[in-house]
């Protein structure tokens, strides 16, 4: 591959928390999600819980549900970076699923982009109609439908079942070979990966990034145990712990989505299966977070609310919202923008939303 044509990158990012009673209810970071970093629309946009205190009459109780403008914050990253594309006939492009199951999230992020810069056409195209319909100008310029890309946000293909052949990776190149501002580019989309948050976690890897001793400090604080299983003595180290005592921690592949964490004995089963072989290296091993345990309901679609209504035990992860703008080494936008709430039940191991296992919720501020 040729080398990157555009130093501007975007990254719309959201990095996940569990309080952890295990270390006097510290914040631990679950991870760092950089590629279709979901739910900043619905949680901004659909106010559940203000709504249902201004209908029983609690206004009271609004001041204690802190402001959420993920949405307005997320969507202002992807204009700012279409303005420094500099090109006023330009276009967004979003890359969606096939069959997207997220259509409503992501819609709120085209129909906010009309809000703020009405005069800023979006195009939506799968990875499969990207490669039949784009294609590259000779200065490298992604087109499509006669128009030239200055972002494209990627909502998909981050899976690799949303790679049905060699045209949905050709697209997926065709556009990192391009001008276009990458929201994330591959080298972004790579750092999100598990495997990198466990390299950070090693003794000396962060300091080559973060100069400034006390924010080292600080940061670290926030990591829980990450652990490599690579073929050497210290993977084997830490498959030993995982077979020894399995409920003490999660087996993360390099995957993103939800469902794809392995947790008790199937960490077992998974480790005896791969004990001497490469696939090995492609986990990673984490401290399970043990998040404190409340009550509260759950509201799903089709439930029977007369036989189901009981409270159920629970835990609560918060997700922060954040974008970054660079040129190069030049940070020209970094800041916080937001946030997400998550509930599931106790007796579920995985919390994604869209697959099914949580729900979205509210923080509800209390003075200590």
């Amino acid at each position: 591959m040729c080398g990157a044509l555009q130093s501007r990158c975007l990254g719309l990012l959201r990095s996940d928390y569990l309080l952890d009673v295990c270390n006097s209810t510290s914040v631990k970071q679950v991870e760092m999600n950089t590629i279709a970093s979901s739910f900043g629309g619905l949680t901004s946009s659909a106010p559940t819980h203000r709504f249902v205190f201004q209908q029983l009459g609690m206004l009271d109780k609004l001041n204690m549900l802190p402001e959420n403008k993920a949405l307005q914050g997320l969507t202002t990253g992807i204009i700012k970076a279409w303005e420094i594309f500099n090109e006023k006939d330009s276009v967004i492009l979003v890359i969606i699923e096939n069959q997207p199951m997220n259509i409503c999230d992501q819609r709120f992020h085209q129909f906010e982009i009309a809000c703020q810069k009405p005069e800023v056409k979006v195009i939506v195209k799968t990875l499969t109609q990207m490669s039949n319909e784009a294609k590259l100008s000779d200065s490298k310029d992604l087109l499509v439908q006669g128009k030239k890309v200055a972002v494209v946000y990627y909502r998909a293909g981050y899976s690799p079942n949303h790679y049905f052949g060699e045209a949905e990776w050709s697209a997926r190149l065709m556009i990192e070979r391009s001008t276009a501002i990458k929201c994330p580019n591959i080298q972004y989309h790579l750092a999100g990966t598990k495997k990198v948050q466990q390299a950070l976690a090693t003794p000396g890897t962060l300091e080559r990034f973060v100069k400034d001793a006390q924010k080292v400090v600080e940061i670290r604080k926030v990591f829980t145990g990450l652990y490599s299983l690579d073929l050497d003595e210290n993977g084997d180290k830490a498959v030993k712990m995982a077979l020894d005592a399995p409920d003490r921690f999660v087996l993360k592949p390099q995957r993103e989505g939800g469902g794809n964490n392995l947790y008790g004995e199937d960490i077992r089963k998974k480790l005896m299966s791969c004990m001497k072989n490469k696939e090995r290296s492609a986990w990673i091993l984490m401290d399970k977070i043990n998040p404190p345990v409340q009550q509260n309901y759950l509201i799903r679609p089709n439930q029977d609310y007369e036989k189901n209504s009981a409270l159920c035990e629970v835990v609560s992860e918060m997700g922060i919202f954040g974008i970054i703008l660079c040129d190069g080494d030049e940070i020209l936008i970094n800041k916080q923008v937001g946030h997400m709430m998550r509930t599931k039940l106790t007796s579920c191991n995985e919390g994604g939303v869209h697959a099914g296992d949580g729900v979205l919720d509210s923080p509800f501020l209390i003075d200590d």
